[in-house]
């Protein structure tokens, strides 16, 4: 295993290595929390893919495979869908706001009254996408090498808090992209092809397992739509995957670079469930579907391959932690802090008056530490990162798609969506249970009649609040960064 630790602690020092450099670079609020809006298509295509593709559409879509097989691709497939989506749609749109977060959006399409209680929801939703995101260190540290679980998650949340802090998007950047290779090499090229010939390759897989392996829709209509519902809208509304989208240099980035990363995550949906199935065949009573990915790298893969493949692990989480952790700390001090504080104005310049770097670096700071102790201390992340994505999706979805489709949508129908739908779909969590499909299939119904039905019934939106929304979807309106060095590639 020495060579194995050996290529996993170049890694990990490459990391912290890639930090150092992006402190260098994160000079203003705009370098810091969005790379200065000035990646190019190579840059934003690698980034954005690996903040969706973390240890969940690893690991988990490998579990998947091995529990249902080709079918357990359609999790990681809907994710690749929601980014195509937003690109295509959405992200051109969304990038000429030259704002932080979703909450600075609703802002200027409500008129400032819809950002406090929109932050919150967002707030909860990317800290417990990053404590999730944290705790699959213990798996991967546990399984492989019989590494304490609380030790596991503090090397491992602390390297990616350290990397954040110092340089803030720029860092996560250029780490994202070097994890986007890692991941390519180490799933695509060398896990994939390596686990479909020990199987005995797809014909003796196919003569091993069950027909219904191979059936496209075996894991079942109803799995689908709700992971169609939760998965693919939730990415046209994540702050995580929103503060991507700011990082493009101009609408063609967001747009094309968003539609060859969505088409990534088909391929890598795909070949994790291939995988999987191919474990199947291998393995065909591992105590858990989880388990799959670990003991197929463990067990049939040679020294060198072993540890490029677990630095891939590795760098789907890292990536998917990162991302959580930067939207996380930039919706509690741009949303939450500043607005308590009355420092904030909607659609706000790129930067204030004081040192907004040090405030947003010391707010990844205590996030990140925040993480790390909540991630030591819980164990059902499962039903935690449900009801993170049903409030997500059942709070905030109408009112944001609703702002960007719908002109007659008001202020008081948005608040009164995110109240509606967020209340609703706690209390049929309560009622069906946190893993219940239903709570999020009546919470959005819910958010949109409520929507409908308060905007029609209040005021329209002051005429001078939609002229600006008009102008900023224009590319018109906000004040530009100030000079920077050429767009990154």
């Amino acid at each position: 295993m020495a060579v194995d630790y050996t290529v996993i602690v170049v890694y990990l020092a490459g990391m912290l290595a890639m930090g150092w450099w992006g402190m260098r670079r994160a000079k203003s609020k705009a370098e810091f929390l969005v790379a200065g809006r000035r990646l190019g298509p190579w840059m934003y295509s690698g980034t954005m893919a690996a903040i969706v593709l973390g240890g969940a559409s690893t690991i988990g879509g490998v579990g998947l495979g091995y529990q249902y097989g080709l079918s357990g691709a359609w999790m990681v497939f809907t994710i690749g869908l929601g980014i195509l989506a937003l690109s295509v749609f959405f992200s051109a749109r969304i990038a000429r706001l030259k704002v932080y977060t979703v909450s600075e959006m609703l802002d200027l399409r409500y008129g400032g009254r819809a950002g406090l209680i929109s932050g919150v929801v967002m707030w909860a939703y990317t800290l417990m996408l990053a404590v999730t995101s944290t705790i699959a260190y213990a798996t991967i540290f546990d399984v492989l090498f019989d590494v304490n679980r609380t030790l596991a998650i503090v090397i491992g949340g602390s390297i990616v808090v350290a990397y954040s802090t110092l340089g803030g998007m720029w860092s996560i950047t250029l780490t994202d992209m070097v994890q986007f290779v890692v991941k390519t090499i180490g799933v695509l090229l060398l896990l994939l092809p390596i686990a479909v010939v020990k199987a005995g390759g797809f014909g003796e897989m196919k003569a091993k397992l069950p027909t219904e392996y191979f059936d496209p829709l075996g894991i079942g209509g109803e799995t689908i739509f709700t992971y169609v519902l939760i998965y693919t809208f939730g990415m046209l509304i994540g702050q995580d995957i929103w503060q991507r989208v700011f990082t493009a240099r101009s609408d063609k980035v967001a747009r094309y670079g968003g539609t060859v990363a969505g088409t990534y995550c088909l391929v890598y949906a795909v070949a994790g469930a291939v995988i999987g199935t191919a474990a199947k065949v291998m393995y065909p009573k591992l105590p858990s579907a989880d388990a799959a990915f670990a003991t197929i790298v463990k067990d049939e893969l040679p020294m060198g391959v072993r540890g490029l493949v677990i630095a891939a692990a590795l760098a789907a989480v890292m990536s998917t932690s990162s991302g959580a952790l930067i939207a996380c700390a930039t919706v509690a001090n741009n949303d939450i802090w500043a607005r308590l504080r009355g420092a904030v104005k909607p659609g706000a310049g790129e930067d204030g008056p004081h040192d907004e770097v040090k405030g947003n670096r010391a707010f990844i700071l205590a996030m990140g530490a925040a993480v790390i102790v909540i991630s030591i201390a819980l164990n059902d992340v499962v039903e935690a990162l449900t009801v993170a994505y049903n409030l997500l999706v059942a709070g905030l979805l109408v009112p944001i798609l609703g702002g960007l489709l719908w002109r007659r949508g008001t202020a008081a129908g948005a608040l009164a969506a995110v109240a509606a739908g967020g209340l609703s779909v706690v209390g049929l969590m309560w009622g069906y249970g946190i893993l219940a499909n239903e709570p999020v299939y009546y919470g959005l119904l819910t958010s949109l009649a409520v929507y409908v039905v308060v905007s029609l019934a209040t005021r329209p939106t002051d005429a001078a609040v939609l002229a600006a929304w008009r102008e900023r979807l224009a590319g018109r309106g906000a004040e530009e960064p100030e000079p920077q060095a050429p767009a990154a590639f």
